[in-house]
């Protein structure tokens, strides 16, 4: 019998150390990756073209738009949020030119009716009803807006310059509309930051928002628009020429340039945009005293919603983005294409790397009583652990740095520990978004699970940051 426990020992001992081998060695490629991102964004920073220009938030306010803008916003059952959205947009965002479209069902008169109430008889809001019942999905409703768009372009005698797209839980800052109708003289494409603000009561949960947004939107947007490759839109701030827009109408028979059967339809519509030829940038900029021109909101606070949301994300540009969009452009579209579609191998890492730590505690007890001799590493082993370690401490500290330059070092301190939320999150959603994906292969349609809102930033807070000045 202790025979079988020795010969048992060395072949746990032996699959511990593959495995460890293994899952270092991926880690390590990663690590490399996200350091070629972060290496080439301190180039730029050094040479100047990352700069974050500070602009005269009066001198931009005061220019009038070049032309009519619509801004679409799609809505299911947002009567909580929709209000603060709507009267916030309408007040910060004065111009003539503007028109709000807002996407509702027949059945979801709350949505309309808190809409209207916000709007206070502004005759730029147009409340645009579905035919069906909803809900049905988000680039739906959105196809829906375009279709209303071109009818009124037809009856004024008027086609609009850009659309922009929004969601209905968003705070608009008063500078955006000026600044994405002023990048639209050089691109057909622009996207500004997103800023997931911090909640009180969701330090953990929706903090780790905060701080994968900070993150994305002060690096790795900022290199992807220097490389010059496709910029995937988040679907909240973003501008898109309306020529380019019809242009994507026409290629889908004229249902509208949306892609109905996408679960990250803003994602895709940006990487088509660039692959027929579009010009698009991130538009990133500060006004005088430091305000970041960017789209604020509050991200789900609760852990199933929040796994819901981004198993839907891993599942439309992951899953769907390999099937629907291929491996297309030159070698840094490709590479931020495999960027994007990692998701669900990290997930797998992810799981690999804690089950190996419940593995390794289980290992020092074996030793303690005796059952197993100490496990010797290998020199690669120990190698790979050591880099994988500099590289985790590395990747941390930069996030904490890009959480604390705009919410401050409290928040870059729970950056942190957040790491831990943000990973375990990762792997419950990829789980999710891998059974989804399975069931579409078996002939099942994607399902869209909508994310609840309860809260709005325009209500809730009154920090300084959060206000237009």
């Amino acid at each position: 019998m202790p025979g079988f426990w020795v010969a048992a020992g060395e072949w746990f001992t032996l699959l511990r150390h593959e495995l460890m081998l293994f899952a270092a060695s991926l880690f390590l490629l990663g690590a490399i990756d996200e350091i070629a991102i972060d290496l080439t964004y301190l180039w730029l920073r050094l040479t100047g073209r990352a700069r974050t220009p500070c602009l005269d938030e009066a001198q931009l306010l005061a220019a009038p738009l070049r032309g009519r803008c619509a801004v679409f916003i799609p809505a299911w059952r947002e009567e909580r949020v929709i209000g603060a959205t709507v009267a916030h947009a309408l007040r910060v965002w004065p111009q003539g030119d503007l028109r709000l479209y807002l996407g509702c069902y027949p059945n979801d008169p709350e949505t309309m009716a808190a809409a209207a109430r916000a709007a206070r008889g502004d005759p730029r809001l147009r409340i645009v009803v579905h035919d069906a019942a909803g809900p049905t999905s988000k680039p739906d409703c959105l196809n829906l807006l375009y279709r209303a768009i071109a009818a009124d372009e037809l009856s004024e005698g008027r086609r609009a310059r850009m659309i922009v797209l929004h969601d209905a839980e968003d705070m608009v800052d008063q500078a955006a509309l000026p600044l994405l109708d002023e990048a639209l003289e050089s691109v057909d494409f622009a996207q500004l930051p997103v800023m997931a603000l911090p909640q009180k009561g969701s330090r953990w949960i929706a903090g780790h928002y905060t701080d994968e947004f900070a993150e994305a939107h002060s690096r790795t947007m900022v290199v992807r628009s220097a490389l010059g490759v496709g910029i995937p839109g988040a679907g909240v701030g973003c501008a898109i020429s309306r020529n380019w827009l019809g242009k994507l109408s026409r290629r889908r028979d004229d249902v509208g340039p949306f892609a109905a059967g996408s679960l990250t339809e803003d994602y895709e519509l940006g990487l088509r945009l660039a692959a027929l030829g579009a010009r698009s940038r991130f538009v990133r900029a500060r006004v005088t005293g430091g305000r970041l021109i960017a789209t604020r909101a509050y991200f789900p606070n609760k852990l199933k919603a929040a796994t819901q949301q981004k198993a839907r994300w891993v599942h439309g540009i992951a899953f769907q983005g390999w099937d629907r969009l291929g491996w297309r452009g030159g070698l840094a579209a490709r590479w931020m294409m495999l960027r994007d579609r990692r998701g669900p191998l990290a997930a797998l890492l992810l799981t690999l790397a804690y089950g190996l730590m419940v593995v390794a505690g289980l290992e020092y007890l074996a030793v303690t009583a005796g059952l197993i001799a100490p496990p010797p590493l290998s020199p690669w082993l120990v190698t790979f652990l050591w880099l994988n370690l500099f590289a985790v401490v590395w990747r941390v500290a930069a996030r904490a740095v890009f959480t604390a330059r705009e919410f401050g070092w409290a928040e870059g301190a729970l950056a942190v520990p957040r790491t831990i939320v943000s990973n375990a999150i990762a792997i419950v959603a990829g789980r999710r978004a891998a059974i989804a994906y399975l069931r579409t292969l078996r002939g099942e349609q994607a399902i869209w699970e909508k994310t609840e809102h309860d809260d709005h930033p325009a209500l809730t807070s009154k920090r300084s940051d959060l206000q237009p000045a």
